[in-house]
């Protein structure tokens, strides 16, 4: 009889760890950092600052190496739920699972064994506390964790923060719904044509180009190959500093 029910109990284990792998899930692990209320969790390697601000609030997470990408996926949006399958699974909260957004870097540790959790080659989740003990409980520290990239859902347009000197443009592009991320920029002053930006660090781009006292436009393509012009919405007296709020987002 007990061979019978840990039988059963594998085999049902064994499909739903099939079932996840079919719909596009991928094992990992997740901590959380930030304290109770997330506020330790602001700012970032993306360069979001406020996350409230930028349109993310709560719900973010650090990624290790492997998933942060160089930056390439800062604002993207991961599906995360507890994998009761694996050793530690006995921490989950069955039945519960959290969409986060990629706000942040964790970076290896090397005074750990190959770099610790964010360690080359792991895919890892450091997500806010208030995220993570969605899933799991908070004693144990870090539960396994299946989870997959999907579609992000804003409130309102893009956002555009401006930063930089007066020879050359950075730019933060944030709250961007669809794919989350940027995969290409250019911005054209009033008197300029299309200069095309390049990643600096995370979400910030820049531009080689002195544009102080001209109004700015931009042409955004996101990772998942939607572009859209947004033309005319930084006025000619911007500072820097200041962000810039659009009425326009990405399905894809």
């Amino acid at each position: 009889m007990e061979m019978t029910k840990s039988l059963i109990l594998f085999c049902t284990a064994l499909a739903a760890c099939l079932a996840l792998a079919a719909a596009g899930w991928s094992p990992g692990t997740a901590t959380f950092y930030g304290g109770a209320d997330g506020s330790g969790t602001m700012g970032g390697a993306c360069g979001y600052d406020n996350l409230y601000n930028a349109g993310y609030g709560v719900n973010n997470a650090a990624l290790s190496t492997t998933l942060f990408n160089d930056g390439a996926s800062c604002g993207q949006c991961y599906r995360i739920t507890c994998d009761r399958s694996r050793p530690g699974g006995q921490n989950c909260k069955p039945g519960n699972s959290i969409t986060v957004t990629a706000t942040n870097l964790c970076p290896p540790n090397y005074a750990l064994p190959a770099g610790g959790w964010c360690g080359p080659g792991r895919p890892h989740f450091d997500m806010s506390q208030p995220a993570w003990e969605h899933i799991g409980v908070y004693q144990a520290g870090i539960v396994p964790v299946q989870y997959q990239q999907v579609k992000c859902s804003r409130s309102g347009g893009v956002r555009f923060g401006i930063a930089g000197s007066n020879y050359f443009l950075l730019v933060n592009i944030q709250n961007l719904a669809g794919s989350g991320s940027v995969g290409a920029a250019m911005v054209k002053g009033d008197k300029t044509g299309w200069i095309h930006m390049s990643r600096n660090r995370g979400a910030n781009w820049q531009a080689l180009a002195g544009l102080v006292g001209q109004g700015l436009s931009f042409s955004v393509t996101s990772t998942g190959g939607q572009r859209i012009q947004f033309l005319n919405v930084v006025p000619a007296w911007w500072q820097f500093g200041m962000v810039f709020s659009t009425n326009r987002n990405f399905i894809r």
